[in-house]
């Protein structure tokens, strides 16, 4: 009967045997895969080779994760902390600046915009050294060789005095004074002169600075003068009655008063000084991780803990340069700003009374006549 045939056993030959590859031993790689890397021992560096370059990692290290993704939210909050920029491109070759404690924090870092700029630089400092410092390293950074630190002390009406009669007999011109110097929660101290040491640095000692140079200002027209003031002027007031906190004094506050005193110095003096085409403005810097806090344990570590919530001295200098090259300001005075942007002044900031009264009695304590 026909049909198929029944199929015989199946035979296994050699020829036809799937050979497996061998098991791969610790640290070497299967065909087609990395080998994974070893925690330590001496295949380590043959064994990474074999990784994709981003995986390779150092003798004896472990490979480093990779960054974690930034989100879109934490650069936006960013960005905002960071505040306004200066856009201008002004050119200050010819020109001559003088920045108070221009040795650190946006001080340090307006000096550098302005000399990137051309301008010649006089970083007018306490701290010698670190002033030096600071000016070789704008030097290397811009190029530019007139970055120069002359010693003041604003603490000392004496050191004031001889710098300024230094500067004068070697400069024959001035176009931007920057009073930028600043001291911030100090305890209770008097300068060489007696004033209490906030009032006296912040105001007095750029008060009789500017008194000092403002002739070589207005024969060096258009000219400008830059008072750094702070947003901590809405809380202070002038306590004439008690200006050196011989009654009562709060570090805190201390420094608001003397920050008020800036905002109010300034709106005076852009006042007195209409149509000698010398121009007058304050700014707030905005909240700078800086060396201003430095007499407070409690500020430092808040400082240093919340970091990435304040502007780095590069980004707190941006209004300091703005009000002295935009070229939208060359007429603008007794004004105050923040962000590169006209800001809001407290009600106590716009008393030209008491602008005027603190103006007479800063002439009374510095034994000048300023009319």
């Amino acid at each position: 009967m026909g049909g198929f045939a029944r199929p015989g056993p199946i035979l296994k030959s050699k020829a036809t045997r799937i050979e497996r590859p061998p098991k791969a031993r610790r640290g070497e790689a299967r065909p087609g895969k990395a080998a994974r890397p070893l925690q330590g021992g001496a295949d380590r560096t043959r064994c990474t080779e074999l990784l994709p370059p981003p995986c390779r990692v150092p003798w004896g290290g472990e490979a480093a994760p990779r960054a974690p993704p930034v989100s879109a939210a934490a650069l936006s909050c960013r960005r905002y902390v960071a505040g306004g920029q200066c856009k201008s491109t002004a050119k200050l070759e010819g020109k001559v600046v003088i920045i108070t404690g221009a040795n650190t924090g946006i001080g340090k870092e307006t000096a550098r915009d302005l000399a990137r700029r051309g301008a010649r630089v006089i970083v007018a400092c306490r701290d010698v050294a670190k002033g030096e410092a600071a000016a070789s390293e704008i030097r290397a950074d811009t190029g530019n060789q007139q970055v120069i630190v002359k010693k003041v002390d604003l603490a000392d009406t004496k050191s004031i005095r001889e710098f300024a009669e230094k500067f004068l007999a070697e400069e024959k011109e001035l176009h931007i004074l920057i009073n930028n110097a600043g001291i911030m929660l100090c305890p209770y101290s008097k300068t060489a002169d007696g004033f209490e040491m906030h009032l006296g640095v912040n105001h007095l000692g750029h008060f009789l600075l500017t008194f000092l140079l403002l002739e070589r200002l207005k024969q060096s027209a258009p000219a400008r003068i830059v008072n750094v003031s702070s947003l901590a002027h809405h809380g202070g007031r002038i306590r004439f009655h008690d200006l050196h906190g011989e009654k009562s004094y709060n570090r805190g506050l201390a420094y608001c008063h003397s920050k008020l005193a800036n905002v109010l110095f300034t709106r005076e003096l852009a006042r007195r000084l209409q149509g000698t085409k010398v121009t007058a403005n304050a700014l707030h810097p905005g909240c700078v991780h800086s060396e201003l806090v430095q007499h407070s344990f409690v500020m430092t570590w808040l400082w240093n803990t919340f970091s990435f919530l304040l502007k780095t001295p590069q980004e707190g200098a941006q209004t300091s340069v703005y009000c002295a090259v935009a070229e939208e300001l060359d007429s603008v005075t007794g004004q105050y700003f923040s962000d590169c942007q006209p800001a809001y002044v407290s009600p106590r900031g716009r008393d030209d009374e008491t602008a005027k009264k603190l103006w007479s009695m800063s002439c009374e304590l510095l034994g000048i006549q300023w009319d």
